[in-house]
């Protein structure tokens, strides 16, 4: 069902506008257990663009041995609109992701790191200092090629192995990333256990360490039931790109205590309620959550989706 949208109040100390950055087909699908056809990914990818969705990160170019899910990466990337105006971005975990990213044609591809030594062990076989010796390659050539690097970083608020990590350690990980070349840094409370004055103290550090909210982006899981809480928190700190999944698909597959991404529907609905512009189309975007769900043969967990879809 449709209905009418949220009362408009605009708090001019917010930003006026933001990017969202959806994450569903990758990181909404890399953890589900059922594949889903190539021909459904396809229709989605499709959707999130007809919807709105200002950019819509594809697939990832992992071996398919870590995530059966994306195995079909090189074939869905083949399908899809690449020189279109909506950047598809692709993950890529090392030089050979990137190769199959340059042969595909991909123009934006994205890393993805970790603040802590134990994740950066468990999801990289890295250490901490060694990932960026991995990642440093994979920047300059991707750069060389004329194709954006965006760089996230995991476990930024917690990590279930080490427990609460240090904001130092998280800006110097984030900081080394930026000095690759990334363009964007997307910070990741990946198992869902950040709060709202966290958020503005990460967002602070990173600001006296020189690296504005421009360079910024959010990554919120709703574990605890915080991520929206969590991204109000982020736009009163001048943040204007957020990470989200439609439907709030998701999670990680090398975190088990982590649940869904923030929902894109429940973030939509929040930002046009603060008047605040996005782009996206509400009734579109849910019923392609709608839909998505019915693929996967359960119910989405967005409240949004469940009280309009």
């Amino acid at each position: 069902m449709t209905g009418p949208g949220p009362s408009v109040v605009r708090d001019a100390s917010l930003p006026s506008a933001v990017t969202i950055y959806e994450v569903g087909p990758r990181d909404g699908l890399q953890n589900e257990s059922t594949i889903v056809p190539l021909d459904a990914k396809v229709e989605f990818i499709t959707r999130l663009i007809d919807a709105g969705l200002p950019i819509v990160e594809a697939t990832s170019f992992v071996h398919p041995r870590w995530v059966p899910q994306l195995a079909d990466a090189a074939d869905l990337v083949a399908r899809l609109p690449l020189t279109g105006p909506v950047p598809l971005p692709v993950l890529v975990p090392n030089e050979r992701g990137l190769d199959r990213a340059l042969e595909a044609g991909c123009s934006h591809v994205a890393i993805f790191g970790s603040a802590t030594e134990t994740f950066a062990q468990k999801n990289l076989n890295a250490t901490l200092e060694s990932q960026l010796t991995m990642f440093e390659p994979v920047v300059t050539r991707a750069l060389e090629a004329d194709v954006d690097v965006r760089a996230y970083v995991s476990m930024c608020f917690g990590d279930p192995w080490e427990g609460p990590v240090a904001v130092e350690q998280v800006v110097a990980v984030g900081a080394r990333l930026l000095e690759l070349g990334a363009t964007q840094l997307s910070l990741g409370d990946t198992i869902g256990v950040g709060t709202a004055a966290h958020v503005g103290i990460l967002i602070d550090a990173f600001g006296a360490a020189g690296i504005g909210v421009d360079r910024l982006a959010m990554h919120f899981h709703d574990t605890y039931g915080q991520a929206l809480t969590n991204a109000y928190a982020a736009l009163r700190h001048g943040i204007t790109t957020f990470d989200a999944s439609a439907g709030g698909l998701g999670g990680c597959p090398y975190a088990e205590s982590a649940t869904g991404n923030l929902a894109t529907e429940d973030l939509v609905w929040m930002l046009s309620g603060l008047g605040i512009e996005h782009g996206v189309d509400l009734d579109a975007l849910v019923a392609t959550s709608v839909w998505m769900a019915g693929v996967l043969g359960r119910e989405s967990p967005s409240a949004v989706v469940r009280a309009r879809g």
